[in-house]
């Protein structure tokens, strides 16, 4: 029966990248389907109905509030003109030498990937950022990239991303926060490495055109800027206020995100404004933090899935023969299967690998620190080189190049941050 559940992920891995069906509709067919394969009754313990479906859904309730929140203060810091103004000030103090101005946009897109990720990320760092880098001579490819690289960079300490881990494979969120400190060197260097090489290496490119500026500066954010005015000095510590809650105060993590929320209101917004700014970015928020939150209830529900007693039994054996014990040949065979979190691969952990992560824990394979070290590694990659994710997929298009290039120019970096994050994993952990 092992083998069966297994032809099945495989079936879904394959319905996933043909886009057969939406992703989060077919992790919840997989995890029904696993179900049934490892004998759960439909209602009662261990069911389809009520452990799979009903408890399933709620699962990872906490990371969803995070993702709400997150993408609510993203609102506020775009609506406010706090990414924007950030970006303005970097640019203008780079001025016209590239690499400063680069690594100025790398600098503000690690902020603001500590607050939010995907797609409205890199909008936030982007839409000023891009056409800067480009307009200064910075090739399309790279300022794309150092966009996603800076978010990469600041995924480690990107709050919604703790309480995923720490949910879905049930570690306390300091665990998760102390491997997260662990692989940001990774990440800090393959970003500024990004920069500094791709730049210089490429060359000096005037390739936008001088219409395409003018389009860009001139357009909404520039009209914005116009009404509002630059963001008050203060206003623009808020991308760390959670963080030095979260890190410093040891402040749980919604408590944190809803403290980055009242400030960026308070520093930014007339008293007799705040009721309507407060409502008008929430259900903004709601609007950007959709699609993450359907996808959680559809991992939710396949970690229910794999972790039933039935499906346990019937994949110790088969995963347990294939899994490296050794630390070398751990570090060695999960390197060299990186690609595999790549185009919704099976170990996309917002995908399933998720899934296979609950194996590898409820089987006892790797311990869960190990596993929470592996996933981590492999969401870097996935965050930055993945063609099908929306940020990448966002950064290339508004950049005017394909996914495809921008995953081959950055997919080295990010690789090399993954070999980082095994070994720490390898070393600490097995």
């Amino acid at each position: 029966m092992g083998v069966v559940i297994l032809l099945v992920m495989a079936a879904g891995v394959a319905a996933m990248l043909s886009r057969k069906l939406p992703t989060a509709f077919a992790l919840v067919l997989l995890a029904v389907v696993i179900a049934f394969l490892a004998g759960a009754p439909l209602t009662g313990k261990n069911s389809v109905f009520d452990t799979v479906l009903q408890e399933g859904a709620p699962a990872l309730a906490a990371t969803m509030i995070a993702i709400l929140l997150g993408s609510w203060l993203g609102k506020l810091l775009e609506e406010t003109g706090i990414a924007g103004t950030l970006v303005r000030k970097i640019v203008e103090f780079g001025g016209d030498r590239p690499v400063f101005v680069a690594l100025g946009v790398l600098a503000v897109s690690a902020l603001v990937g500590t607050v939010t990720g995907s797609a409205p990320a890199a909008m936030l760092a982007g839409l000023i950022g891009i056409p800067a880098m480009i307009a200064v001579g910075i090739p399309k490819v790279t300022a794309a990239g150092t966009i996603l690289m800076g978010i990469a960079a600041g995924m480690p300490f990107e709050l919604p991303v703790w309480q995923f881990f720490s949910t879905a494979l049930e570690l306390p969120v300091d665990t998760v926060r102390g491997f997260m400190l662990k692989l940001f060197p990774f990440a800090l260097v393959a970003a500024t490495a990004y920069v500094l090489v791709e730049s210089r290496r490429r060359g000096v490119e005037h390739a936008w055109s001088l219409k395409s500026v003018q389009k860009t500066s001139g357009s909404r954010g520039s009209s914005r800027r116009q009404r509002l005015g630059d963001a008050p000095w203060y206003a623009l510590l808020t991308p760390v206020v959670p963080l030095v809650l979260a890190l410093g105060f040891d402040l749980a993590i919604i408590p944190s995100l809803l403290a980055g929320v009242l400030y960026a209101l308070v520093t930014t917004t007339r008293p007799r404004e705040m009721n309507r700014r407060l409502l008008r970015t929430l259900y903004g928020g709601f609007e950007v933090a959709a699609p993450p939150i359907t996808l959680f209830v559809a991992i939710g529900i396949l970690l229910a899935a794999v972790k039933l007693p039935g499906a346990v039994d019937a994949l110790e054996p088969l995963v347990k023969a294939v899994s490296p014990h050794n630390a070398v040949l751990f570090v060695l065979v999960f390197t060299l299967l990186v690609p595999l979190c790549l185009y919704r691969g099976p170990l996309n952990v917002f995908g399933l690998g998720a899934g296979i992560a609950g194996v590898l824990i409820a089987t006892g394979i790797y311990p869960a620190v190990a596993v929470l070290g592996m996933a981590t590694s492999y969401n870097q990659v996935f965050g930055v080189a993945d063609p099908t994710s929306t940020q990448t997929v966002w950064s290339a298009q508004y950049a005017g190049v394909s996914p495809q290039q921008v995953m081959v120019r950055t997919l080295p970096y990010v690789w090399a941050v993954a070999l980082g994050g095994l070994c720490v994993t390898a070393a600490t952990y097995l």
